[in-house]
């Protein structure tokens, strides 16, 4: 009996908190509670810029804005200009070509094109002449042949050999030598030719040269050269006596075929 008045005796009152003040929900939140949770969305307040244009400013800044047309490299694609009345303005040859084919595909016409070509104004190739040699040894140089190609003229010289170090060139024109253009030939080969009016043979070299035609060549246009040869400190020319060589521009009409007129479409 002692120890259990003694138990009792020793028990300490427990403490009771008293509970927590509830706190009121409005009625509105009350019932738009969501489930998740995700914290409630705070609204935000945006405000514009004091740089920013207003749409009064935009509208002027969008009719002071002009457009340009380049192409890849910049360039602009368009050209104004102004044309007095009765002056007509120059068209290229080559724009011309190309609404002409353009016009007759889309009629669906037979397409015809007109090609430039260049033609010797000489009766045969100077390295078929008689006296070729003997010239070619008074000279020093002479013009073999020439040959029109579709890529531009092809010539073909003889020097004598006289050295090892040797230059040739052939000085050229379109403008009648308003302005001219020199081109170097490359050496081909070295040949020995019989030679019976010096009763001996001559050691020749061969160069040959090539010079660029423009393109969309006017029919009737000339083409002018003359070869010149240095050697030694020297220097010797091939002029045809003063007449220089010439070649003169003609046109010839090339046929498409209907299976390749669908094709040229590109090519304008």
């Amino acid at each position: 009996m002692l120890q259990a008045d003694q138990r009792n005796a020793i028990k300490r009152p427990v403490p009771i908190r008293p509970p927590s003040p509830r706190v009121s929900v409005p009625r509105g939140q009350k019932y738009n509670r969501s489930l998740s949770c995700e914290p409630t969305p705070k609204p935000i307040i945006r405000q514009r810029s004091n740089s920013l244009p207003t749409a009064t400013e935009k509208k002027k800044q969008c009719r002071n804005v002009g457009v340009r047309f380049v192409d890849s490299l910049g360039i602009d694609l368009e050209d104004i200009r102004l044309f007095k009345s009765g002056e007509d303005p120059f068209i290229p040859q080559h724009v011309t070509f190309r609404l002409l084919m353009g016009a007759e595909l889309a009629d669906r016409s037979h397409l015809e094109i007109s090609l430039p070509y260049l033609k010797p104004v000489l009766a045969q190739q100077p390295g078929d002449q008689p006296g070729f040699l003997h010239r070619l040894h008074e000279q020093k140089v002479c013009l073999e042949r020439v040959l029109c190609v579709e890529l531009g003229v092809i010539g073909v010289t003889q020097v004598i050999n006289l050295d090892f170090e040797k230059d040739v060139t052939a000085r050229y024109s379109f403008t009648e030598w308003k302005s001219c253009t020199e081109t170097k030939a490359s050496w081909v080969s070295t040949i020995i030719k019989n030679w019976e009016d010096g009763g001996g043979k001559l050691s020749c070299d061969t160069f040959r040269f090539h010079l660029t035609v423009p393109p969309f060549l006017q029919p009737g246009a000339v083409l002018q050269f003359a070869i010149r040869y240095k050697v030694c400190g020297a220097e010797y020319w091939d002029n045809n006596n003063g007449e220089n060589y010439k070649l003169v521009c003609h046109n010839y009409k090339l046929t498409v075929p209907k299976e390749c007129e669908d094709s040229m479409v590109h090519f304008i």
